[in-house]
């Protein structure tokens, strides 16, 4: 980068490339401030125009870079913004592709704002856990107004050119050639009006100030529990209301300093890269040629496989849907009709949408139409013999190098590919109930799977929007297999004294979605009791066992499906009621087991449920079911509800102190025994000053 401009007449054409968003990089801004000093130096030039090359006009700042000294290194990104607006020539944005965050902050600064016709505008500083730190709280209410700017920002919605030129953000939109009719816009600027400063501007007080503020912080603490960032973008944009704008500068950048300098935006950078990551093909399927997947099949049309064929449908693909009776596909359509229509109703989808999406769903009760599909996907009962037949049958309709998936949670994938003559092609897709709501995708590699085949998927669970993330074959994977000791400990914490609602509520007020037995009443607890028993005959007699859940089943109570599990709940209500009935079951079961019941703290609760989720992740890194520490942060925000303004439970453990969380992993060990035996990886890190959530696993020399 140099800081030189192309001349177009009497305009001067300032253009930057730092793929592949045009970053705000300290480089970046060396440059821009370069160039802006010979435009202006430039008796012959006029106007200037900004414009990014490549995809975008700009990303916004270069997030790498914060929390270092390139980030706040002279020009910052304010100062450049500031310098702009201040400039004795009139600059105009031209804006292609996106401008995001410091990128449409730089455009607000200038005096003039153009853009193609297809380009988008954002402040999505917010969902990183920071508010625009470059003007925008102050500088976007004083040309959209006050409760505009506030829904853009605390939102960090995406708007589109024309909406931004009916908001007043935009001077103009242009069809066709963008850089070109930018260029002819600055020429023609009549030179007595064209210096604009906005942040000269006045700002319009709302109506009723004090309500629009208080009901937007009322929203913000209902949908963004525990989030700082929404508030601290609320009182930017409040401030934006007193004095004039240095004052609100000043008050914005010290909040964006506390944010950038917090543990909550740390957290949500973490998970930011963390999914880029995971989306990523592993070694040996970088550059494999894709396979084509146009036609899906999905087999099972229950609640998790109507699911999977919504997710599709919403992304396009034609799917075929099959059951085994009519009667039971005859309800899976049904429920997938009521799904959507509740959508269409929330005005989340239109009735054409809807109408569209269904037609892409074709059920069938025969399985020889799935013989055409480029992806089969069963969701059939959690049964390794009803997997087997299924395979076995598929092994003998799908087409030649069709992909053939498994949805199961926990069964051995490489049990399942053995029975095909095409093990190379079967893989494991582990949707999340709803499974075209909820974004985690678990793609687990068989022993034979092979790189192409993990390539497509991953492409594939791109278009339908989830969160991928490739793991490795062991009892539950990565998720449920973590799931067993913090659904262990919760159990165990029970038995010693706590109770359903106590354990619960402290894993909530941590920040967890849903406790792990409010979660395993809404699950039903027949599914762990079927895993528990399958294990039983391999599960060493040493060990502690808690009997608990499995009095639950045997006494019918299976969850809300039935109106009892841990909890009792009244007909047609989810609401969990504490019911005496349990407590007698735990009391029974503590006094089998020789267990004298205590007072149990909530911290105890979180560290014995958290710190197991941590000492089991370890033991998965060991193994090599996961890649990296940032993989099972992904899955567990993404797929079990942990809260992500603690960057997952590995980063956690980090932002603790991994010392501390061993010492208190080895306490725990000897006060509860060899269930809590600390894994050998934890050690190791410590002793080496590593962090847990950045841990990559060592990849062999080929």
């Amino acid at each position: 980068m140099n800081g030189g401009f192309e001349r177009h007449g009497r305009v001067a054409l300032i253009r930057w490339a730092n793929p592949p968003v045009n970053g705000l990089s300290f480089a970046l801004r060396q440059h821009l401030s370069a160039a802006l000093d010979a435009a202006v130096a430039d008796v012959a030039i006029d106007a200037i125009v900004l414009a990014g090359e490549g995809r975008m006009f700009s990303g916004g700042a270069d997030i790498r870079e914060f929390n270092t000294p390139r980030g706040v290194a002279e020009p910052t990104t304010p100062q450049l913004i500031q310098r702009i607006e201040n400039l004795g020539k009139p600059v105009v944005a031209a804006i292609h592709g996106s401008a995001l965050g410091g990128g449409l902050e730089l455009a607000l600064g200038c005096h003039w704002r153009v853009a193609d016709a297809q380009a988008s505008v954002a402040l999505p500083e917010v969902k990183l856990g920071l508010l625009p730190g470059g003007g925008g709280t102050q500088r976007l209410p004083r040309l959209v107004g006050v409760e505009t700017a506030l829904d853009w920002i605390v939102s960090g919605r995406t708007v589109s050119a024309t909406k931004a030129l009916e908001a007043g953000l935009l001077d103009a939109v242009f069809e066709g050639d963008w850089l070109s009719r930018a260029i002819a816009f600055a020429a023609g600027l009549d030179p007595a009006k064209a210096l604009r400063p906005t942040g000269a501007r006045a700002v319009t007080p709302p109506a009723d100030a004090a309500a629009l503020f208080g009901a937007a912080r009322e929203k913000a603490r209902k949908t963004a529990r525990g989030l700082e960032a929404p508030l601290q973008c609320i009182a930017c944009v409040e401030k934006s209301l007193d004095g004039p704008l240095q004052e609100g500068l000043a008050f914005e950048r010290q909040r964006f300093v506390e944010l950038v300098n917090g543990t909550q935006s740390k957290a949500l950078r973490h998970l930011f890269f963390g999914e880029r990551e995971a989306a990523k093909p592993p070694p040996d399927a970088q550059g494999a040629a894709l396979r084509p997947v146009q036609r899906v099949g999905v087999i099972g049309a229950g609640t998790m496989g109507g699911g999977i064929a919504m997710a599709f449908a919403n992304a396009g693909y034609a799917v075929t849907l099959v059951e085994v009776t009519d009667a039971a596909l005859a309800k899976g359509l049904e429920t997938i009709r009521r799904n959507y229509a509740a959508t269409v109703a929330k005005g989340k989808l239109d009735a054409a949408q809807m109408q569209d999406r269904l037609a892409r769903i074709h059920g069938s009760t025969a399985m020889q139409e799935l013989a055409e599909a480029d992806l089969v996907i069963e969701a059939a009962f959690e049964d390794i013999a009803v997997k087997h037949g299924l395979f076995q049958q598929l092994d003998a309709i799908a087409r030649p190098g069709a992909i053939l998936a498994t949805n199961t949670s926990r069964l051995d994938i490489n049990d399942i590919a053995a029975v095909t003559r095409r093990p190379q092609d079967v893989v494991g897709l582990h949707f999340f109930s709803p499974a075209h709501v909820m974004k985690l995708l678990e793609i687990v590699r068989g022993r034979a799977t092979a790189p192409d085949v993990i390539a497509t998927v991953l492409g594939v669970a791109k278009r339908i929007g989830k969160v991928p993330a490739v793991v490795g074959v062991c009892d539950g994977f990565v998720g449920n297999r973590m799931v067993s000791p913090y659904t262990r400990e919760a159990h165990f914490l029970l038995e010693e004294g706590a109770s359903p609602a106590r354990v619960d509520q402290a894993v909530e007020r941590f920040g967890m979605a849903m406790g792990p037995l409010r979660m395993g009443d809404m699950a039903g607890l027949d599914i762990s009791w079927a895993a528990r028993k399958r294990q039983a005959p391999t599960r060493p007699r040493h060990l502690r066992y808690c009997h608990i859940a499995d009095r639950l089943c045997e006494s019918g109570r299976l969850g809300q499906k039935t109106g009892a599990g841990f909890y009792r709940y009244e007909p047609g209500s989810r609401a969990p009621v504490p019911d005496p009935a349990v407590e007698s079951i735990i009391d029974a079961c503590a006094r089998e087991s020789g267990i004298t019941r205590r007072a149990i703290t909530d911290e105890e609760i979180v560290e014995r449920t958290m710190y197991a989720l941590v000492n089991e992740a370890a033991r998965i890194l060991q193994d090599g079911v996961a890649r990296r520490g940032s993989d099972i942060d992904v899955i567990y925000v993404n797929g079990y509800g942990f809260p992500a303004a603690r960057g997952g439970p590995l980063f956690y453990a980090d932002t603790v102190g991994l010392p501390q969380v061993l010492a208190r992993i080895e306490e725990f060990h000897r006060l509860h025994g060899p269930l809590w035996e600390p894994a050998p990886l934890l050690a190791q890190l410590v002793a080496q000053g590593e962090s847990l959530s950045g841990y990559v696993v060592p990849t062999e020399p080929t």
